[in-house]
């Protein structure tokens, strides 16, 4: 079954269809200084900012923050940076739905907020800090849109409070596809994200917009590094084996929630007998390799149980 999944994916990259929200690829493309422009686009597009408000230079900062007190949880975004009037945001890939998303991206909000503000700075020196989150599942109600954008504001009178927190989730399933020139701003980078086009519609969307196509470029490059392509391919079968194991006790035709809840509880467990046993070696020292070698888990998804227990 592995040989047919990777037979795929081999295929799907000799025709030039990759997966962007495969996270290596992703940071290749939207995390190196010498591509961002193509990061500034996207960021434009994603918080709807043009004219005086348009964000014109970013810098990358160090994606990894340390626990604030001994035993508390520490922090590895996928793409930090801040913006030419220091704004701090965070971009992240969320491929399969953890139930924790809301919680998680306040926990990943309030750790860069804090960020570099030092002993004896005034609380007005704080600031303003931005997260954005592609998920490649919807989180909320079906009636509610693609994007989503939450701040803190009046309950009573809709006052906004600052503009210090805005969290930010795209719901890629929730994008329909129309054709590519009708497509808006930020829809043609929904476009790009959402895996619904086929090569010839990529294509055209580059043609359609420069800093796509600049992504798009980007990545066969990266296809061209054999290295970076062998670790694109782990990171997608790790993918799908979570898929598998999260999901592989659906069957149609549940009459109740209840039932449903039963079967996801069973695949949850599946999936947690192997993050357990990372999870142990890892308390006990172990590095990623000697995990992978003793039990065989891939280094990506030892790689990803390390990342969401720091």
């Amino acid at each position: 079954m592995k040989s047919i999944t990777k037979q795929q994916i081999e295929k799907d990259i000799a025709n030039k269809k990759y997966n962007p929200l495969n996270d290596i690829l992703f940071k290749f493309v939207f995390g190196k200084e010498e591509r961002k422009e193509i990061t500034i686009s996207f960021l434009n597009a994603a918080l709807g900012r043009e004219g005086k408000d348009e964000i014109t230079d970013i810098k990358f900062r160090n994606s990894e923050f340390s626990a604030l007190a001994e035993n508390e949880k520490s922090t590895r975004l996928d793409i930090f940076c801040t913006t030419q009037i220091e704004e701090k945001i965070d971009v992240e890939i969320q491929i399969n739905n953890r139930k924790n998303i809301e919680k998680r991206t306040l926990f990943y909000w309030s750790n860069m907020y804090l960020s570099g503000h030092k002993k004896g700075q005034d609380y007005n020196e704080l600031k303003p800090s931005i997260t954005i989150n592609l998920l490649n599942y919807n989180n909320f109600d079906a009636t509610e849109p693609m994007h989503s954008m939450f701040a803190v504001y009046n309950m009573n009178t809709g006052k906004k409070l600052c503009n210090d927190l805005e969290l930010h989730f795209f719901e890629l399933k929730k994008f329909q596809k129309k054709p590519i020139a009708e497509l808006s701003r930020i829809e043609r980078w929904m476009a790009y994200f959402s895996n619904k086009l086929d090569v010839s519609e990529l294509q055209e969307l580059g043609m359609q917009d420069s800093k796509i196509k600049d992504a798009l470029d980007a990545s066969d490059r990266f296809m061209d590094d054999l290295d970076e392509r062998l670790a694109y391919v782990n990171r997608e079968m790790a993918m799908m084996d979570y898929k598998s194991d999260t999901e592989g006790y659906y069957r149609d035709g549940f009459a109740d929630g209840k039932a449903e809840g039963k079967a996801e509880g069973k695949a949850e467990g599946r999936a947690e007998e192997r993050y357990d046993i990372i999870r142990n070696m890892m308390k006990n020292g172990a590095d990623d390799e000697t995990i992978n070698k003793l039990t065989k888990i891939s280094i990506e998804e030892i790689r990803e149980v390390r990342k969401n227990n720091q």
